[in-house]
């Protein structure tokens, strides 16, 4: 007997929640990416977040509702799912207010999450450095502030007196003041961070060696890459924000000069500012870069809209005129590939089939190592220029 309530125990302890998804899609934001494309990315989220998807909706709307995010009678259709479904989280695709937020737990008698709420999720479990754990707590604490005063808002409606008084509105406030005064020192502690940083990167600069940062769409197989082009041993896998600390390792380029590669966090669509603004310390090894590899999945069936969101982000940055390569890799795993051809065979087909390819874009595939060598070459071509007209002023 004892046995058996301890196995229920630990099954009811690792089963993952039971998550269900629901879209708004405006025409504003279809035109910037799918309401499909963008919840198949959800679901991924919430896979790598440990949930388990069991249900999926998407309403179309000029525009979510102030109060519910949905339509009330949508609303109200999803409500009756939840005894059907038995799903116990609600994940929503864009960023709710608290007022929406709280509302909709008041209807499902569930969590309910935002897509922001989900990706800090996985940044906290994938950040393992103190620099990465510091820059995650800083995010997840100025998403909360707003958060906290809109589970309180309730009472401030009411202006006081009865039912107001005594620990609710002090509460708030002394919550406001706590989140506030760990911003601030979670701030100073990523300033100084940044600081270190940008000592290291001029004793780089100093040294006159070259430096390439990845960037691109997380899951593209930037830390792949860095392994294949490095031989390092970098973590990778098929997951979303494996690399959440920047990673630097010295390359040999084919003419005979190192260079350092630079791996970053991945972007991803709907990344809210503020996270942008807490990776800062991190985001900055972009701005320093003498070049960028854009990392682009190519067997992804979005990959122009993924393309799309890195050149949004590294617009909002100021980095759209950075020298750039743009890799296209995973090509190993596109569409119309056959599995047994060889490299030789796979560049013919693509090459052959791919009419938009211009000279900065190369085929390869970080894990089979196919297209490194020529990579290499341009990648020595573009700093060699690079050098030579810093040297003529």
């Amino acid at each position: 007997m004892e046995n058996n309530i301890k196995k229920e125990i630990i099954s009811t302890k690792f089963q993952p929640e039971r998550a269900f998804l629901i879209t708004v899609a405006t025409k504003e934001s279809v035109q910037i990416v799918s309401a499909e494309a963008s919840q198949t990315e959800l679901a991924q989220l919430v896979k790598s977040a440990g949930g388990e998807v069991v249900g999926k909706a998407i309403q179309r709307l000029d525009n979510p509702t102030k109060a519910l995010y949905l339509g009330k009678g949508k609303l109200d259709e999803l409500v009756e799912l939840k005894n059907e479904l038995h799903f116990d989280t609600v994940v929503f695709d864009d960023e709710l207010t608290p007022v929406q937020q709280r509302n909709l737990e008041e209807a499902f008698q569930v969590k309910v999450i935002d897509r922001v709420a989900l990706i800090l999720d996985i940044f906290a479990k994938r950040a393992m450095t103190r620099e990465g754990k510091l820059q995650v707590e800083l995010a997840q604490h100025q998403y909360l502030l707003p958060r906290l005063a809109g589970q309180w808002s309730h009472l401030e409606r009411l202006g006081g007196g009865i039912g107001t008084r005594g620990p609710g509105e002090s509460q708030l406030e002394t919550d406001r003041r706590l989140i506030e005064r760990r911003i601030h020192r979670l701030s100073a502690e990523v300033d100084k961070i940044s600081q270190q940083r940008y000592l290291y990167r001029q004793r780089r600069q100093k040294s006159g060696i070259p430096i390439i940062a990845l960037v691109g769409y997380t899951n593209a197989g930037k830390s792949t890459l860095l392994n294949a082009l490095s031989r390092a041993n970098v973590a990778s896998e098929n997951k979303v924000f494996t690399t959440l600390d920047p990673t630097t390792r010295r390359i040999m380029l084919p003419d005979g000069h190192i260079a350092l590669l630079s791996d970053t966090v991945g972007f991803i669509r709907k990344l809210p500012p503020n996270i942008i603004k807490a990776f800062r310390a991190t985001l900055e090894e972009l701005e320093e870069a003498d070049l960028l590899l854009n990392i682009i999945d190519f067997s992804s069936p979005y990959a122009a809209e993924e393309n799309h969101a890195v050149e949004n982000i590294l617009k909002d940055m100021g980095l759209q005129e950075k020298p750039r390569i743009t890799v296209l890799n995973k090509i190993d795993a596109a569409p119309g590939m056959d599995k047994n051809w060889t490299e030789q065979e796979a560049m013919k087909y693509l090459l052959n089939n791919q009419t938009d390819v211009d000279e900065n874009m190369f085929f390869v595939s970080a894990t089979k190592k196919w297209g490194l060598t020529i990579l290499l070459t341009r990648i020595s071509q573009v700093l060699s220029v690079k050098t030579a007209f810093q040297a003529q002023y």
